[in-house]
């Protein structure tokens, strides 16, 4: 159970980071047993269930009725599992059963109760019931066994006074502890924190993750999600090859197929979970731009576009395939999670229409097939992501547009995600195709050299550099023509 908070302390956000472990044979057996035996947990829950249902009775889904079950079991049952930890499993069953209720009585006939069974169950400890000395954690096991000391592969990243349940699970064949700790809203000296009254619409989008504007300055924040897009394309194609050349060694149905075949779906979750691990940190690194953008502009109120409707959109095979790897879920719950920490408060709007809408004139338009908007009513020029921010941040909580115009000039700050994935520096578009070697360093672009008196190419004199001049790094001045 969460500890209770006292009434007087101020508003508070919960923030999980996930470390791995550096353990022994012995030690990893010894965790691998933990999660077994929160299995048996669970599976038992589930035949006990299974048996209520036949004879027609009511199931038992409450925690409390749950907790009971487990205390006239008796002690031992289930090897070193302390009550703490499988108390954690009955909670999870329980929340689980409710939440798949209340959805069926909302109208989805398609929700499930919980019913299948699991072999690794994640275990939860709550503050009190475990040890944590930098980066040593000590583990609660059933009454009369040894201690269950282990090792953390990197510092906890939040003070250990306000860590508040560490939780043990497994994750592409590998033993991680997610930490949970309890942190307070950050606060600013008077006269430098966000203003509620300063608002800033987002546009979310697949090749750009965030395309924020504020219209109170004209500026605005562009954060490129290219590599993202590769990541995804290419451990598409990566998983593509790998099956097709390992059908060969595929089981037949209802066996358990060879030591080898063993070796290669072992592989291949280890590729899925680091794959997973670098889009979700990719993701983590362009929501921390934004909220340090909308804290520098003083930023208190973030009007974002919500794109999930367009999900129950069947519109094709490929763009369907996009969709699905948007991670749009992900990406709002990371906005709300760091947004609420720098106390910048969220509110989710309709974006229909916004990228097809003059954000100086707010005449109807036909939708850009690139990235530039042009405007045949008011020769409007722009961004078309940024222009959709703009026409956001009009909109307030209830749907309704406001009379002002935004301002539609000022400075666009341009940032990149995914610097972590492999050669993402090197190569724009690809992040894991080295350039081809060239002689020498490439340096800066400079103007090209006159022509030759005799040759194919034009004589046009080329008299300023052709790259844009900047302000500062990473920006440029962005006038609509």
């Amino acid at each position: 159970m969460p500890r209770r908070r006292d009434v007087g302390t101020g508003p508070v956000v919960h923030r999980t980071a996930r470390v791995g472990l550096r353990l022994t044979r012995h030690q990893q057996h010894r965790c691998f047993g933990l999660l077994r035996s929160a299995g048996d947990v669970w599976a038992c829950v589930l035949e006990v269930n299974a048996w209520h249902r036949r004879r027609g009775d009511k199931p038992v889904a409450g925690y409390q009725e749950l907790c009971r079950l487990l205390a006239a079991s008796g002690p031992g049952i289930f090897g070193e599992l302390d009550t703490t930890g499988a108390r954690s499993v009955l909670r999870r069953y329980s929340d689980a059963w409710f939440s798949a209720a209340a959805r069926r009585k909302a109208g989805h006939a398609e929700v499930r109760y919980p019913r299948r069974r699991r072999g690794l169950m994640p275990i939860r400890w709550y503050h009190g019931t475990f040890t944590l000395t930098g980066r040593r954690l000590r583990l609660p096991v059933a009454r009369g066994g040894d201690p269950l000391w282990v090792r953390l592969d990197r510092l906890v990243p939040y003070p250990p006074e306000t860590v508040r349940s560490v939780t043990l699970l497994v994750d592409a064949g590998r033993l991680w502890i997610d930490v949970t700790a309890e942190l307070p809203i950050t606060t600013y000296p008077p006269g430098t924190g966000p203003d509620p009254a300063r608002v800033a619409g987002v546009d979310l989008g697949i090749i750009h993750p965030y395309g924020a504007a504020h219209p109170a300055d004209g500026s605005a924040l562009l954060v490129s999600g290219r590599a993202i897009r590769a990541e995804h394309r290419l451990h598409l194609t990566d998983t593509r090859h790998r099956r097709r050349a390992t059908a060969t060694h595929t089981p037949a149905k209802g066996r358990r197929g060879s030591r080898r075949w063993r070796k290669i779906r072992r592989r291949a979750r280890l590729v899925e979970g680091r794959h997973r691990r670098r889009t979700r940190q990719a993701l983590h690194e362009a929501t921390k731009m934004l909220i340090g953008w909308a804290v520098s502009k003083r930023i208190g109120t973030l009007t974002v576009g919500d794109p999930r409707g367009v999900l129950d959109i069947s519109a094709g095979r490929r763009h369907n395939l996009r969709l699905r790897q948007w991670q749009i879920g992900r990406t709002l719950a990371m906005l709300q999670d760091k947004a609420a920490l720098a106390g910048i408060r969220v509110h989710l709007v309709d974006e229909r229409g916004t990228s097809s809408t003059c954000p100086a004139c707010h005449q109807k338009i036909s939708k850009p097939r690139g990235r530039r908007m042009v405007c045949p009513h008011c020769a409007f020029t722009g961004h078309r992501d940024i222009a959709a921010a703009f026409t956001i941040a009009t909109r307030t909580p209830g749907g309704a547009t406001t009379p002002h115009p935004p301002a539609c000039t000022g400075v666009v700050t341009h940032r990149r995600a995914g610097r972590h994935l492999p050669g993402a520096r090197p190569a724009r578009r690809d992040p894991r195709r080295r350039p081809l070697a060239a002689s020498g360093s490439l340096g800066r672009r400079r103007p090209a050299p006159p022509p030759p008196v005799m040759g194919s190419r034009s004589f046009t004199i080329v008299t300023e550099d052709p790259q844009p001049h900047r302000t500062q790094t990473g920006q440029r001045s962005w006038t609509p023509h």
